[in-house]
């Protein structure tokens, strides 16, 4: 950035922007419960304060990061379904349209780490303006994708493609954490093989749970 101290408009935008992209590289690197404020600030050239000025927190700056994350992914889909999804049988649809999502979710981890830190870390150092604005955006996601997986499975009522939006977005949070065990829980599975069965294949197991959850709408609204 060639300037000091952000003045206009178009100044503080592109420093918020930084901020973001700094953050989302620090994400690529290590978990969201390594990422500090203090951090941030030092890996931005920026003192804490400064970075406050843009974010509420550091659960601000990562609740934008995840909306910002969650968008990418709907860009993504909205190229990657209609290649991917094509099978005439409905039943062979629903489980292409599974993998599909489970394979492009596998390939964002920044974004499932943030989902699985959402409801119990992201959601709770906030205003309730940022949180306000976080639910519309996140309703609107919800929406988009639910668009998405009707124009691939026109059979799914509105109201059942967006309860599986939303459910896919909750349970792509609780099985990433799952799937990424702690160094206490690696060296447990290593000296007891018995208990790694407790270990998700995260890719496996989202594409099975979003397969039986498909085939489970489409029967429930027959």
């Amino acid at each position: 950035m060639g300037f000091q101290r952000a003045r206009s408009a178009e100044q503080r935008e592109e420093r918020r922007r930084a901020i973001l992209g700094t953050a989302e590289a620090m994400l690529r690197e290590a978990p969201v419960a390594d990422l500090t404020l203090t951090a941030l600030a030092r890996r931005s050239c920026l003192a804490k304060s400064a970075v406050l000025r843009y974010f509420d927190s550091r659960e601000a700056v990562l609740l934008e990061l995840l909306v910002a994350e969650w968008q990418t992914l709907l860009a993504d889909l909205a190229e990657r379904l209609p290649a991917a999804v094509t099978a005439d049988d409905p039943a062979a649809r629903r489980e292409e349209l599974a993998g599909a999502l489970a394979e492009a979710l596998a390939g964002r981890p920044v974004l499932c780490d943030l989902a699985a830190a959402q409801a119990a870390v992201l959601e709770r150092n906030v205003s309730p303006e940022v949180v306000a604005r976080f639910k519309r955006t996140a309703i609107a996601a919800t929406e988009e994708l639910a668009d998405l997986v009707r124009a691939r499975l026109p059979e799914l009522p509105a109201e059942s493609a967006f309860a599986f939006a939303g459910a896919l977005a909750l349970t792509t949070g609780a099985l990433w954490a799952h799937a990424q065990p702690s160094a206490a829980m690696l060296a447990a599975y290593d000296s007891d093989p018995e208990l790694a069965a407790l270990r998700p294949d995260f890719t496996g197991t989202l594409r099975e749970l979003l397969a039986v959850l498909l085939a489970g709408l489409v029967a429930r609204s027959r």
